[in-house]
């Protein structure tokens, strides 16, 4: 028998178990890029003149060129310097997850071991990971293609776009296989690999941002920082302008090498054990674990600092971007007038940016909420509800840190792009307190969604996690960021908690809308509190 001994059997069962999960993937991230390049084809075909002038705002700008790399003036272009980043990021994290999950996750829950005592190969669960996980890049290659192409945009550059951005999930796989053996948890191993995601988007970033413009101002050239990163070499593809090919080779070779450091790792170790021994902990707990938030914050502080510095950094581009927003004239103005409902052009991109820092809020919150179910699923939960901690209680540990966590985000956007915005413009002292109000406006619209969350994991727990994202993503498509340029009916428009938020600053906040989205969400938390106190809790054998 040879170490690789069984692995289709165990492709054949990672398949079985991802079923679901690997589809929704791929299917979400096609949907979203052929949404978003109907809503840029249907909007350039009306105003063909602002393409030029659109993307000259984008090449010209460093600050906007964090988000990607513009490959010169053309609709799918355009496209992708906004959805690229985006799907890029989710491209690596469904690879990550999908190795962690059939590797590292299966040592740690003890089905390794059961898989090991029959004729399963020594390196069988990893190549079969890896095997899943490049397989799901191909198919997501094909289908980010086709999505554009239904959309109306060449085939060619199509199928170049989906295999930039399928480009990272195949980087990422090898990354995944490595830190899979370097950490003791999934948890850990995730964690690397997403510390790993932020270096090569900072290093793809930075070498955007110091690139040179060509005399057109319609191309960047990246500096060299942005060729360390798998999301640069993503972007050196340059689809629907040189449509090049070979900076996939870079993708290959990288992950051939870091498969072949993870099957050395895999022989030197035992298994359920990483490579990097677990620290030890102090000797004395902190006073704050004796209470269940105190609990709540140990576990989730390390993941919300994470946040912290994203949302800081993405507040001061912004706020950096106010000098040349204040500039924009003619129809260019059109979707930030539309938005702010006032003819206050910096009021409408404070606000539109307001709301997309609620929307990134609302996906920390729901991702901290889901460790009710990971707590239940677990068994964890079991241990907490042995001491004198209550349902209840425990309930309230997760809503207290997940409210102190969403005002401490919202605050740190707001500020940071009141210090750049008030640096550009001047006057930062009444900046700040506008766009701190218009950030706390955001709280009751993620408490919306927050507490639906929560309902569904208390009444559906089986099914939680994925009807979970489900709210998340049709909140943000619904929503007034897309739902109008999508075309969606206002019936489902208005079942965004988001639609209903004031566009502060650039309109006045009314109560009305703000007593009613705190009304829903005291009545869906009303709602999970029942259902927690009536139903048996599903804990593991």
């Amino acid at each position: 028998m040879s170490g690789f001994t069984g692995t289709f059997r165990l492709v054949r069962l990672a398949l079985r178990r991802d079923r679901i999960t690997l589809p929704a993937w791929i299917l979400g991230m096609a949907g979203f890029l052929a949404a978003t390049t109907a809503m840029f084809e249907d909007s350039y075909e009306r105003h063909p003149q602002l393409l030029e002038p659109d993307t000259r705002i984008v090449v010209e700008n460093p600050g906007m060129r964090v988000l990607g790399l513009v490959t010169g003036s053309s609709v799918g272009g355009y496209t992708l310097h906004r959805d690229a980043l985006t799907l890029a990021v989710l491209a690596a994290m469904m690879s990550v997850l999908a190795v962690v999950r059939h590797t590292r996750q299966s040592e740690e829950l003890g089905r390794e071991e059961l898989l090991g005592a029959g004729v399963v190969g020594r390196y069988a669960s990893l190549t079969a990971a890896v095997l899943v996980a490049l397989a799901a890049n191909v198919v997501l290659v094909v289908l980010l293609g086709l999505g554009m192409v239904v959309a109306g945009q060449p085939a060619a550059g199509s199928l170049v776009a989906g295999a930039s951005i399928a480009l990272v999930g195949v980087a990422f796989t090898g990354v995944a296989a490595v830190t899979s053996q370097l950490a003791s948890t999934a948890r850990g191993a995730i964690g690397l690999a997403g510390a790993g995601l932020g270096v090569s988007f900072m290093l793809a970033a930075l070498g955007n941002m110091l690139g040179t413009v060509d005399s057109a101002a319609l191309r960047v050239t990246s500096a060299w920082p942005a060729w360390l990163s798998p999301i640069g070499w993503g972007q050196q593809l340059r689809p629907f302008a040189d449509n090049t090919w070979w900076p996939l080779g870079l993708a290959v070779v990288v992950l051939a090498s870091l498969c072949s450091l993870a099957v050395v790792l895999v022989g030197k170790r035992d298994v359920g054990r990483g490579m990097w021994p677990e620290r030890r902990g102090a000797a004395h707990a902190s006073p704050a674990l004796l209470s269940s938030a105190g609990l709540v914050w140990r576990l989730q502080r390390g993941a919300l600092l994470g946040w912290v510095i994203g949302l800081l950094g993405f507040g001061l581009v912004f706020g950096a971007l106010s000098d040349q927003i204040g500039g924009l004239e003619g129809e260019a103005t059109e979707w930030y007038t539309t938005f702010g409902g006032d003819v206050d052009l910096l009021g409408a991109y404070w606000a539109s940016m307001m709301q997309m820092a609620g929307m990134a809020v609302a996906i920390y919150v729901v991702t901290l909420l889901l460790r009710l179910h990971h707590d239940e699923a677990q068994g964890e939960l079991e241990a907490v509800l042995g001491t004198a901690v209550s349902r209840v209680r425990w309930l309230g540990a997760y809503a207290v840190n997940a409210l102190v966590g969403s005002v401490l985000l919202l605050l740190v956007f707001a500020v940071a792009m009141a210090l750049t915005g008030g640096q550009v413009l001047g006057g930062t002292g009444s900046l700040l307190r506008d766009l701190i109000g218009a950030a706390l406006i955001q709280l009751p619209a993620i408490g919306v969604l927050g507490a639906a969350v929560v309902t569904v994991i208390m009444l559906l727990p089986r099914w939680s996690v994925g009807l979970s994202w489900a709210l998340v993503v049709g909140s943000v498509f619904a929503g007034p960021m897309f739902g109008p340029s999508l075309g969606l009916p206002t019936w489902l428009v208005d079942l965004s908690p988001f639609t209903h938020v004031p566009n502060a600053p650039a309109v006045d906040p009314t109560i009305g809308p703000i007593f009613g989205l705190c009304l829903a969400c005291g009545l869906l938390t009303a709602a999970a509190v029942l259902l927690l106190r009536r139903r048996n809790l599903t804990l593991p054998a």
